[in-house]
């Protein structure tokens, strides 16, 4: 059973790649997953709940692709500089992550994405990978030692809920103002206390 679910995810997330969410129907998935439409509905209640389980993986697989680009010698405003640049190109070349900025999609899955704990899952791959950069940086003098490590993941953790606001601040504004804030941010966790 699981390995259909399987042969369904990874169906459905070649043809997200290729179609985007709108232009990839059920029926498509369950062509290239060799199995009838009913037989979706036995792993998924709509293509949106699929969307949102590969949308996730492939955010978590981003990420991760991004933090081994990482060299934790860099100072910290070079590191933010090369990871938010990367999300930029991958936002423009990846047509999962890209769905995120589309804002009638967007509104569609929100909710959905947050009772799948969508978020919960980004956090904590994000925690988990910063958390260790964090405790590296500051032994090394590189970061702010007067703000405790909790508080400097969810300072980063911040620009995610701004992310999921996008629609309320102006879509055109992203991902620019993105990488603008964790630009600013950066900047300002690497001065010297003062």
């Amino acid at each position: 059973m699981e390995d259909k679910k399987k042969v369904i995810f990874d169906s459905a997330r070649k043809l997200f790649y290729k179609k985007g969410f709108k232009d990839t129907s059920v029926s498509q998935v369950a062509k290239a997953a060799g199995i009838g439409v009913g037989t979706f509905y036995n792993y998924y209640s709509s293509k949106e709940e699929l969307f949102l389980e590969v949308f996730i993986a492939e955010n978590i697989t981003v990420k991760q692709n991004m933090f081994k680009q990482i060299q934790p010698e860099d100072d910290l405003v070079s590191i933010s500089t090369k990871m938010m640049t990367q999300y930029v190109n991958t936002v423009n070349s990846n047509r999962i992550i890209s769905e995120w900025y589309n804002k009638e999609l967007f509104r569609k899955l929100e909710r959905n994405f947050l009772k799948q704990n969508g978020m919960r899952s980004i956090n904590e791959f994000m925690n988990n990978g910063i958390a260790g950069l964090v405790k590296k940086w500051k032994s090394e003098g590189k970061i702010r030692t007067d703000i405790d490590d909790d508080m400097i993941l969810a300072i980063f953790n911040s620009v995610i809920y701004i992310d999921m606001h996008k629609t309320e601040i102006g879509i055109q504004y992203f991902p620019k103002i993105i990488t603008l804030l964790y630009e600013f941010i950066t900047k300002g966790l690497a001065e010297s206390k003062k």
